[in-house]
């Protein structure tokens, strides 16, 4: 096992465990710098992160992203502004070694913050390969006037 796998090992025995790495990894205050490695370790080596969203001119806009892109696409962003995201419902199914997780969450840019300023969806799989588990893929998706969260993922 080495050192990465030791020092984060307890963040992938489970599925709660990841999901709340996952959560943790990018919260914090204003210029905190992130544990990048933590994250990279939750993600297998194929791993995607999507993210899709409208432009203002209405134009669908999807971004493909390794897990090192997706660091440098949010540090600019992490390293300016306090951020906390967190989970507020989970839906989960499994079936063999491949879990799908849809993970309801809230983003303050304070932790104290009563209510989020944005709320979405993680589209989440996970692979159990009998050893730990493995972030396939994580696509996510705000919530908007169009397209308000749905009941059944808000508890």
């Amino acid at each position: 096992m080495n050192k990465l796998s030791n020092q984060y090992k307890d963040d992938v025995i489970s599925i709660d465990s990841i999901i709340d790495a996952l959560y943790d990894v990018i919260s914090g205050e204003k210029g905190e710098e992130r544990n990048w490695d933590r994250e990279r370790h939750l993600f297998h080596p194929e791993a995607r992160l999507i993210v899709v969203r409208k432009e203002d001119n209405g134009i669908l806009d999807t971004k493909v992203m390794t897990p090192d892109d997706f660091i440098q696409y949010a540090q600019p962003f992490l390293d300016g502004e306090s951020f906390y995201e967190y989970e507020i419902a989970r839906k989960v199914e499994e079936f063999g070694h491949v879990v799908h997780v849809w993970s309801t969450f809230g983003s303050k840019n304070l932790i104290n913050d009563d209510k989020p300023h944005t709320r979405g969806i993680n589209s989440i799989q996970l692979l159990n390969d009998g050893k730990r588990w493995w972030v396939m893929n994580v696509y996510w998706n705000k919530e908007t006037n169009e397209f308000p969260l749905p009941e059944k993922y808000c508890s």
